[in-house]
This record gives C-alpha cells, sequence and structure tokens, in this order.
C-alpha cells in the first residue's frame, strides 16, 4: 500500500477531496465515465459489474477496480470477463478512498478505457464518506437484506445518484415487501431505481441502457 504524508491537523476529507477533485481531473482528460458501486457484501456487486461488461463487450471499452479488505476472488470473477481490472486490498479499512484509487489509475491505460467501474467494499456505512471522483455514485442492496436497509442507512442512498434493488426474485421467500424498499427510497433518498434479479438478468439490461445513455 502506498504511503501518504498528511500533516498534522490536516482534514483528512478534505484530503480526500482533493485527490479525488485529481482524480475526476484524470477521468475526464481521458474520456472516461467512472461509476462508484458500493453495497454490503453479497448484495450483488460483483455480479451486476459481470452481466454489465458482457452486455458492453463490442460497444463500450469496459475496466474495473475492485476492493476488498483481503482476497482476489472478485478480481479473478472479473477478469474472467476479458477486461482490464485492478485489485486493491485495503487490510482493515472498510472502504475505498480517493487515494487508494489514484494509485490504481496508474495500473490501468485510462485512454483504453471508455467506462470504469469502481466496486467498494462491502458496507453501507463508511465508503458514503469517502468521494473517490467518480462520475456517479450507486448503491446495490439484495432484498436477503431485509426491506429496512434504506432506513437504516440513509447517508450512503441519499449521496448515491442510483440505487439498485437486487435478488427480487427472493423476496418472496425472505417475506420482505420491495414495495416497502421503493417506498423508502422515494421518501428518504428519492433517486432513480432499478429492480434487479441479476442472476436470471431481469432488469439488467434496462440498467445497461440508463447507463449508456448518462454516458452520451
Amino acid at each position: 500500500m502506498h504511503k501518504v504524508d498528511v500533516a498534522v491537523g490536516t482534514d483528512l476529507f478534505e484530503e480526500n477531496e482533493k485527490i479525488a477533485r485529481a482524480n475526476a481531473d484524470r477521468f475526464e482528460r481521458a474520456g472516461v465515465t467512472s461509476i462508484d458501486l458500493m453495497g454490503a457484501i453479497g448484495s450483488g456487486k460483483t455480479l451486476l459489474i459481470e452481466k454489465i461488461a458482457d452486455r458492453l463487450l463490442g460497444t463500450q471499452r469496459v475496466g474495473v477496480i475492485v476492493g476488498d479488505v483481503t482476497g482476489d476472488s472478485d478480481y479473478r470473477r472479473i477478469r474472467e470477463h476479458h477486461v482490464p481490472v485492478v485489485n486493491i486490498n485495503t487490510g482493515k479499512e472498510c472502504h475505498l478512498d480517493a487515494h487508494l484509487i489514484e494509485h490504481a489509475l496508474d495500473d490501468l491505460d485510462l485512454d483504453s478505457l471508455d467506462v470504469l467501474f469502481v466496486e467498494n467494499i462491502g458496507n453501507l456505512v463508511c465508503p458514503a464518506d469517502f468521494m473517490l471522483g467518480c462520475d456517479r455514485r450507486g448503491v446495490v442492496i439484495s432484498v436477503t437484506e431485509g426491506d429496512d436497509m434504506v432506513k437504516k442507512h440513509p447517508l450512503i442512498f441519499q449521496t448515491a445518484d442510483f440505487i439498485v434493488v437486487n435478488k427480487i426474485d427472493l423476496a418472496e421467500h425472505m417475506g420482505v415487501d420491495v414495495d416497502s424498499i421503493i417506498a423508502d427510497i422515494e421518501e428518504i433518498a428519492p433517486k432513480k431505481y432499478f429492480l434487479t434479479d441479476a442472476r436470471h438478468d431481469e432488469g439488467v439490461d434496462e440498467l445497461v441502457q440508463w447507463l449508456l445513455q448518462k454516458n452520451e
């Protein structure tokens, strides 16, 4: 992991924001649309990225940065889809920050990419406070987490630009009311939302079409 020298008294959030702005400048210069995808462990972030990468193959040049506390299982999954991918292990940290992204970008040829996905650490709390410099932020939740996740973790949804409610095929089996989740989104964090069953490809095309429209 790269060392960062921060003077005593420096606001860490201010320093992160400074680096995030520099990352955003790099994306803009390269003409890359960047998407920070947040969500809890098991929400389906990796599978969604896999499905999107497959759909964009041949029309958009996709790259991925994968964040995990430890391990490289998600990195290996993404690599099977023949897209450039960089793995970040944070050790004890429960979120990615702009500095980590800054150095991960050194391992990617941004000029050869159109779209970059950043899969953040599986957490619905810490990532909300650390902007990465991406164009947009999305949050993925699974119905297996219950129907009160938006109420429990409002900040991360309020800082997002879009929300994905995944694994909707399991809602009935889990006794989860999807309409209740939608109502909470509309009340607490009124953003564009998508209902998906990534495993069976339901709702993924709509998400991809929206992302492409946003790229224009």
